[in-house]
């Protein structure tokens, strides 16, 4: 039997967004919001983060982010993921029958545990799927050290 790591809050995130739905379709039973009321559609772009013996590595779904739309950086311990996915512009608004999909910015924040060399980290981007691998940090081999006894 394996011992799994308990996380209180894992599941918080799947019931925000399942509530989101149930409030949007029921002030929206037959589609989308209209343009003024895009505010109600805030995109936030699920992850999944896991451990390997190498590092952390957190896969970023992006469906229609163009990879120079994206960015990545460290500060203070603090990994942000930003970007935009824009709409086709070649579609006016009253062509559409239906629009469920969330246009604009996006902003992720996660706390790496452990300090980190922010040049160490790597990421790609394949099929709408972004990959940032954060290695684990180098530990310090300790020294021994002669100590005269007077």
């Amino acid at each position: 039997m394996a011992i799994v790591k308990w996380e209180p809050f894992r599941n918080v995130s799947d019931l925000q967004n399942r509530i989101n739905r149930v409030f949007y379709e029921s002030f929206y039973p037959t589609g989308g919001p209209d343009e003024k009321n895009d505010a109600m559609c805030a995109w936030r772009p699920a992850v999944d983060i896991y451990e390997t013996d190498k590092g952390l590595v957190i896969n970023a779904e992006l469906p229609g982010v163009e990879k120079d739309d994206v960015s990545v950086e460290v500060k203070d311990n603090i990994l942000t993921l930003k970007g935009d996915r824009v709409p086709d512009h070649q579609i006016r608004e009253e062509q559409y029958y239906r629009r469920e999909r969330c246009f604009g910015s996006f902003h992720r924040s996660f706390t790496l545990q452990d300090i980190v060399n922010p040049d160490n980290i790597k990421a790609s981007f394949k099929d709408g799927v972004l990959e940032i691998t954060v290695p684990h940090p180098e530990v310090e081999k300790s020294k021994q050290i002669q100590v005269t006894i007077e």
